[in-house]
């Protein structure tokens, strides 16, 4: 009996053995299933658009000859084209200038809501959130009129005192002018970034410190902000690909400051104009993959330089 007993034992674990397999290849059937209709929608929107530009950006269309093959040619081109140059600069410097800023702003805001002293939280996480919520064109519109150098409220109560009107859109004001904008807009988006973040932290971390008599500045810099450093490292890489992708803001305020903010004031805008006013598709596609390469390097230098800071 006993021998009987250990063979259906052992039978039937051949059994479940051959039959792992089998669930194995369902399974994983199933879950190729789930994702592709995401493959498929990100393979047609992203990777083919991607190769056609690519494609394209190796030819250049002449009015005599057509459309010829040249090679790197175009990206030779823009290498060395000085409009593109100085527009990478400048939102170079829009991204030194802006980002601290709004990412000081946000991490503020964040420990504000996450102290728990903060009266009508919710009304002040709202308020903080909502103009994400509103589109860039929008955003542009209402702070073009604000910023209008003859209708504009500021303008106006200036010149009801008697003052000069601030010149928000000028050459030397119109960058500071873009990254207020962008500010306004993001600040609450990292805010509920570095929010969560914060909400993730074990309370224990913080009534351990506080028996040791640590206050709350104490907590905020010791533990909560290296805490949340990921985070933080999140919202600053979203920060240099926002900023390098710069387009719609300086688009629409180009309508009422025409003298400073030219076709190429920044790299999206240069490609944007090249192709869509410029004809010059396959020219437009070497910028845009010269930009794409830019963010990359960007991005991979500010991983690289905190990640060597953290570890030592």
């Amino acid at each position: 009996m006993a021998s009987t007993s250990t063979t259906d034992v052992r039978v039937e674990q051949f059994r479940d053995e051959a039959r792992r397999p089998t669930q194995a290849r369902s399974q994983a059937r199933a879950g190729y299933g789930f994702i592709a209709p995401f493959m498929i929608v990100f393979v047609l929107t992203l990777i083919v658009p991607l190769i056609y530009a690519a494609y394209i950006s190796l030819f250049r269309t002449q009015l005599i000859g057509g459309t010829t093959f040249v090679g790197l040619d175009n990206y030779v081109q823009a290498v060395t084209d000085s409009r593109l140059l100085t527009g990478v600069w400048r939102v170079v410097r829009f991204f030194l200038m802006q980002v601290p800023i709004m990412l000081g702003l946000a991490l503020a805001a964040a420990l504000a809501l996450d102290s728990g002293r903060l009266r009508f939280s919710r009304v002040f996480r709202l308020g903080i959130f909502l103009p994400y919520a509103v589109p860039a064109v929008v955003a542009a519109l209402m702070w073009g009129y604000l910023y209008g150098p003859t209708f504009g409220p500021f303008t106006q109560l200036a010149q009801d005192l008697g003052l000069p009107g601030p010149p928000f859109l000028s050459e030397h004001w119109m960058l500071g002018s873009v990254a207020n904008i962008v500010t306004w807009e993001f600040t609450g988006y990292n805010m509920l970034i570095l929010y969560a973040a914060l909400r993730s932290v074990p309370a224990e971390l913080y009534e351990a410190a506080a028996v040791d008599g640590a206050g709350q500045w104490r907590i905020a810099w010791s533990i909560k902000i290296p805490a949340i450093r990921g985070a933080l490292l999140l919202s600053l890489i979203f920060s240099v690909i926002g900023s390098f992708q710069l387009f719609a803001e300086p688009n629409l305020l180009q309508r009422l400051a025409s003298s400073v903010i030219d076709n190429a004031w920044t790299p999206n805008l240069y490609a944007y104009n090249l192709s869509f006013t410029s004809q010059q598709i396959n020219y437009a596609a070497a910028v845009s993959f010269l930009l794409g390469a830019v963010i990359v390097v960007a991005s991979y230098v500010v991983l690289f330089f905190i990640n060597r800071r953290a570890r030592s």
